[in-house]
């Protein structure tokens, strides 16, 4: 089973693009798990949370690749993107998450670019920071060696640019 991640910085159209992906390839999508997570938290969330989202996370992708065809499963996030959240937020990534990296690896991931509007969303903190956050990103994608593919445009460009990177791993 091949795995393909969408990443990048908050509201660039992950998920838009997990969901039109997972659709277009008649397969499952793995949903954020920190969205859902923090929802239901009655408080903040903390340092320590995030080694429950990571875990959350796996175990979400564990059950849906159960689900998938085609021989393909999206995921709408992985664990870069804690780590990076980590570092920024409290200045340092929990050793787990830097290991959980290193463990699950995706046969490609799909960088969303900040081309998009910033879209309001209670769990988004850092409109002024995205190409600072996509910096990063491409530079712990590039720091890892993993496979990546920048996707930018509008939603058309970016189902056919994500599409073609797909197609050229299956």
């Amino acid at each position: 089973m091949k795995k393909v991640v969408i990443t990048g910085p908050e509201s660039t159209g992950k998920s838009t693009l997990s969901s039109l992906l997972a659709k277009q390839y008649q397969t499952v999508w793995v949903p954020e798990y920190a969205r859902t997570y923090i929802d239901n938290l009655d408080r903040d969330y903390e340092k320590d949370d995030l080694i429950t989202i990571a875990q959350g996370q796996l175990n979400a992708e564990k059950a849906m690749a159960q689900k998938a065809q085609n021989n393909l499963l999206i995921c709408d996030t992985e664990l870069i993107v804690i780590k990076i959240w980590a570092e920024h937020k409290y200045g340092v990534c929990p050793h787990e998450i830097i290991k959980g990296i290193k463990e699950n690896r995706y046969d490609l991931y799909l960088l969303t670019y900040i081309d998009i509007p910033w879209e309001d969303d209670p769990q988004r903190e850092n409109p002024h920071l995205r190409q600072y956050f996509y910096d990063l990103f491409k530079k712990e994608l590039e720091y890892f060696e993993l496979p990546y593919v920048e996707i930018n445009g509008g939603a058309d460009e970016r189902l056919a640019k994500a599409s073609q990177a797909i197609n050229s791993i299956l």
